[in-house]
């Protein structure tokens, strides 16, 4: 699970100045270790600091500012075993981009294929033949997620097909 990208180094001492991608950004507190790019390298955190849209990592292994280099636009991820607990009826973007979308009757309508914040809540963005449904993600519309067999079940009111 990404939760930063590196933006560059920062100092001559191997830290990473990197952009916040998560809700959550006290977790670099309790964060112990990360994974670094496509090949998910682990690192060790020794520590992180945040600094307003930004985390500062010191990383084991990163010594020199030439180190932190090398990692410059790294995806820095997570294990999805250590997300950070949602409440109940929450979900991360992650576990609804691509679930199958169906109405109460089970017609099969598509799959979420994005999602649009929009300031009052966020909308889903479903992928339908032959073009696509937006879905305010509220609970008169959306009646039930379920991550885990992959679908999402709403209920379409008048004007939203």
């Amino acid at each position: 699970m990404a939760v930063a990208r590196v933006l560059a180094p920062h100092g001559i001492r191997g830290e990473v100045k990197c952009a916040v991608l998560t809700d959550f950004p006290r977790r670099f507190a309790a964060t112990a270790r990360v994974y670094l790019g496509p090949q998910r390298q682990p690192f060790a955190v020794q520590r992180a600091r945040l600094q307003g849209h930004f985390v500062l990592l010191k990383l084991d292994g990163l010594d020199s500012r030439d180190d932190a280099e090398r990692w410059r636009n790294a995806i820095v991820q997570v294990p999805a075993a250590e997300r950070v607990r949602l409440p109940r009826g929450h979900y991360f973007w992650e576990d609804v981009i691509g679930l199958e979308v169906r109405d109460e009757a089970g017609t099969h309508l598509g799959r979420v294929r994005d999602i649009l914040q929009t300031g009052a809540n966020d909308v889903y963005v479903v992928d339908t033949q032959p073009g696509e449904l937006l879905i305010p993600a509220i609970k008169d519309v959306v009646k039930r997620i379920d991550p885990a067999k992959g679908e999402m079940t709403v209920r379409l009111l008048e004007g939203m097909r």
